[in-house]
C-alpha cells in the first residue's frame, strides 16, 4: 500500500514510540515503528523468551449487536460463529463470490455483542461490507476511539495476572472484561508470535498510560512491526496481503482446519456464505497449489516473490513471505507450490538474484507453538 503520498495516521502511543527512540516507517496507512534502539533481532528474541508489547492499535475494531448477530455474520464467513462459546474467540475469514479471502479476522462472543478485530489496511473496505450486507440485521459500529495493545511471550502470563488477577485464569482464545489504569478493556488471550500472550483493546485515551504501565514491568520491552513479522513468519502465520488474499481460497491457503464443522458440506449449518460453493468443492476435490512451509538450504535469506522451480528448472510457484528466523537461526519462508510438490521433504530451488538457493518443504509452524491451554 503506497502511503507516501497521504497524510499518515498516528496510533494513540505515537509520542510514546517517538520517546523510546523508534524508527517510524509508514504501514497501513499509519506511522508505525518498525524497530527501538535495541534492533529487530534482539526484540524477537526478547519476545521469545520474556515479554513483548506491541502496539496494534492500527487494526480495525467493530462491534456487531443485536439478537441476529450471530446468524447475519455467518453470511460472510466460513466459521462457526452461532455456537461459538461465551467468552471465547475464533479466526475466521471474508470470502468473496470466487472464494477468495477479503481479509482475515478475529470473531469473539461477548455475550450480547460480537467483537471484530479486522486487518488495517483493509479495515474501511471491511466496514463497508459489513454494513452493506448486515444492514438491517444487526447493527454495525466501528470502534475508531479504541487502541489495540498486544502482550506476547512466555512472561506474559505472569505480566498480566500481577495486573488483573483474574487473567490466570483465561486459557487460549479466552475472551474477558478487565479493569486496567481504571478503564474498562477487553482482553484476549491470544497473538500473532506463536506466543502465550494477550490483546487488550482499551480506550484510546488510557492507551498510553496503560503502555507505560506494562513497560513498568521488568519482564516487558517494546516491539516493532520488524519483530512482528519475524515472530509470525516463524509461527507459520499467513499476513494478509502477503500469503493471501482475494485470488487465494483458504483451501489453497492451507486454512482447512479453520472451516468449522458446522459450515461444511456435512455439517449443521452447510455454505450460506460467498463461495461456498467453490470452497466445498475444493475441500472434496483438492486444489492445484498450496501454501507451504520452506526451509532455506543456504544463509541467503529467500524473500517475497522469489520464483520457486522444481529440480529441472520448471516455475511451480512463489514465496509469498521470507526472512531469517532468529529463534531457528536459519533462513525461512512460506509460498505456494503445485499441490504435487507440496510434500513435507521435496527438494525445491528458489530464484534470488538470478541464482538458485535450495529449499526444502516442510510443515509450519518452524517453531513450536506455545499458546496457554491450561
Amino acid at each position: 500500500m503506497d502511503t507516501t503520498s497521504q497524510t499518515l495516521a498516528r496510533t494513540p502511543l505515537y509520542k510514546l514510540h517517538v520517546e523510546l527512540g523508534a524508527r517510524m516507517v509508514p504501514f497501513a496507512g499509519y506511522e508505525m515503528p518498525v524497530q527501538y534502539p535495541t534492533g529487530v533481532l534482539k526484540e524477537h528474541n526478547h519476545t521469545r523468551t520474556q515479554a513483548g508489547l506491541f502496539d496494534v492499535s492500527h487494526m480495525g475494531q467493530v462491534r456487531l449487536s443485536g439478537a441476529g448477530a450471530a446468524v447475519a455474520l455467518e453470511s460472510l464467513v466460513p466459521v462457526d460463529v452461532v455456537d461459538l462459546p461465551l467468552h471465547f474467540q475464533r479466526y475466521a475469514m471474508f470470502t468473496n463470490e470466487q472464494g477468495g479471502i477479503l481479509d482475515d479476522l478475529m470473531i469473539s462472543n461477548g455475550g450480547d455483542h460480537l467483537f471484530l478485530v479486522v486487518n488495517a489496511a483493509c479495515k474501511q473496505q471491511d466496514v463497508a461490507h459489513l454494513k452493506k450486507h448486515l444492514a438491517g440485521r444487526c447493527e454495525v459500529e466501528e470502534l475508531a476511539d479504541r487502541a489495540l495493545l498486544a502482550l506476547q511471550g512466555p512472561a506474559a502470563g505472569a505480566v498480566m495476572a500481577r495486573l488483573a488477577p483474574e487473567t490466570a485464569r483465561m486459557i487460549f482464545m479466552n475472551t474477558a472484561k478487565v479493569t486496567l489504569v481504571g478503564a474498562e478493556c477487553f482482553i484476549s488471550r491470544s497473538g500473532y508470535t506463536g506466543e502465550d500472550g494477550f490483546e487488550i483493546s482499551v480506550p484510546g485515551d488510557k492507551a498510553e498510560e496503560l503502555a507505560r504501565l506494562l513497560l513498568a514491568q521488568p519482564e516487558v520491552a517494546p516491539i516493532g512491526l520488524g519483530a512482528r513479522d519475524s515472530l509470525r513468519l516463524e509461527a507459520g502465520l499467513c499476513l494478509y496481503g502477503h500469503d493471501m488474499d482475494v485470488n487465494t481460497t483458504p483451501v489453497e491457503a492451507s486454512l482447512g482446519w479453520a472451516l468449522s464443522k458446522a459450515r461444511r458440506a456435512d455439517g449443521a449449518r452447510p455454505g450460506g456464505y460467498p463461495g461456498a460453493d467453490i470452497i466445498m468443492r475444493q475441500l472434496a476435490e483438492g486444489v492445484a497449489r498450496k501454501r507451504v512451509g520452506l526451509l532455506v538450504k543456504d544463509r541467503m535469506p529467500v524473500r517475497e516473490g522469489a520464483e520457486l522451480v522444481d529440480t529441472d528448472g520448471r516455475a511451480i510457484g512463489k514465496v509469498t513471505s521470507g526472512g531469517f528466523g532468529p529463534t531457528v537461526a536459519v533462513p525461512v519462508a512460506m509460498g505456494y507450490v503445485a499441490t504435487e510438490l507440496a510434500k513435507p521433504g521435496t527438494a525445491l530451488q528458489a530464484i534470488v538474484r538470478g541464482k538458485p538457493v535450495p529449499v526444502e518443504v516442510v510443515k509450519t509452524p518452524f517453531t513450536p507453538q506455545r499458546y496457554y491451554r491450561g
